[in-house]
């Protein structure tokens, strides 16, 4: 059993029988400052801007890591179900302007995140003039880390999950946004990858895939391999950091045949 946990708080949309999406707003409960929670072992929901946001423990196994997860994502099924709408597991989504018309739709988190490539430096806040456009992350809680470098663990989770992840994750739209390379945040517990979207949840598969390489982040960085070649100026770094940024397939071929991604 490895030694570090893994917890995460994913978003995911709602739409009607048309598939069209609807905004979460008073339909779940649940805010960033108290979740509602579902359970008495650190299950919550809540709403986030018009997605809704759930919480899952920390963990050290796999099988606990999908059953926390499928048991929040069968509770919002048949939670939204009651209001005739679904869940829609997607990292972006098209709102209409009545969906939007809500103040709190257009309320977004003010706390910061932070970039791993670049000392720990602040992020931007994300802009976008498309009014309509709503992402959803996937990011993933390290707990327990030790004494290990949190952004060496943020850039080698970039390379692992991150970089992995576009072999299931086309979404574009997105990463204009969030999912920046490198982005992270600082917790009490360790530090919270924010480069992932919710793409990760649609399978058991991709869910066990994304245990799978936070293993091999952990592992790579306990090796010493990560200090030796994930450098801020170094030429993977610039790889993994472009793949990420443009969305490039071929340099995500590229590492996925050096690092069997």
């Amino acid at each position: 059993m490895q030694t570090h946990t893994i917890g995460c708080d994913p978003e995911v949309f709602l739409v009607d029988a048309n598939d069209n999406f609807v905004s979460a707003i008073d339909r779940i409960g649940g805010t960033k400052e108290f979740p509602r929670p579902i359970d008495t072992e650190g299950c919550a929901v809540q709403e986030d801007n018009v997605a809704v946001e759930y919480n899952t423990p920390p963990v050290k196994t796999v099988e606990e890591f999908i059953h926390y997860n499928r048991k929040v994502l069968a509770y919002l099924a048949e939670h939204v179900a009651e209001q005739g709408l679904k869940l829609k597991i997607v990292p972006s989504a098209q709102f209409s302007k009545q969906e939007l018309d809500d103040p709190r739709a257009l309320e977004f988190g003010c706390e910061p995140d932070f970039c791993a490539w670049k000392g720990g430096s602040m992020n931007p806040r994300p802009e976008c003039s498309n009014k309509a456009l709503r992402s959803a992350g996937g990011h993933i809680h390290f707990g327990g880390i030790g004494d290990m470098d949190p952004l060496l663990l943020i850039k080698a989770a970039d390379l692992f999950i991150g970089v992995g992840m576009m072999q299931y994750d086309k979404d574009e739209d997105r990463r204009k946004l969030y999912g920046k390379p490198g982005a992270f945040r600082y917790k009490p517990y360790g530090v919270e990858y924010r480069t992932a979207s919710n793409a990760w949840l649609t399978s058991d598969e991709t869910i066990h895939y994304v245990w799978k390489q936070q293993e091999r982040a952990v592992e790579f960085v306990k090796s010493g391999r990560a200090a030796e070649l994930l450098v801020d100026d170094g030429e993977l770094a610039q790889k993994i950091q472009d793949c990420l940024l443009n969305n490039d397939m071929a340099i995500f071929e590229e590492l996925k045949g050096e690092f069997n991604l």
